[in-house]
């Protein structure tokens, strides 16, 4: 009979703090960043919020950094959904989406022809 451990999740952010930082420079980078550099700060950053415990110390972090807080929202998808994005810019997005297919449905309809010159 095996028993499931369960290890008790982390309150110190730093390590997750550095990570999140360094992932918001290299999404911001002028200069080209590796692949494999960005897939290991990205892993890292995974594990990481994996293991904390929910908080407003975490709320903190991932205010403060975009990229990382983007990462925990698709690391608990399935948990909570878009949890950690702005409803209104959501909401706006739809709004925006709406008009430009109705100004698109409103274009009068061209036919096959057009742009052939007739004669």
């Amino acid at each position: 009979m095996s028993v499931a451990q369960s290890h008790p999740l982390k309150t110190d952010l730093t390590v997750t703090h550095v990570l999140a930082a360094l992932l918001e420079r290299l999404e911001h980078s002028a200069a080209p960043v590796g692949a494999e550099q960005y897939r290991s700060v990205v892993r890292h950053l995974l594990d990481e919020l994996g293991d904390i415990e929910s908080g407003a110390a975490l709320g903190a972090l991932l205010d403060a950094h975009p990229a990382a807080a983007e990462l925990y929202e698709n690391l608990n998808y399935q948990y909570a959904g878009l949890c950690r994005s702005s409803l209104d810019a959501a909401l706006h997005a739809e709004r925006e989406a709406r008009d430009a297919i109705g100004r698109a449905m409103q274009r009068p309809q061209k036919g096959p022809d057009h742009g052939q010159d007739q004669g």
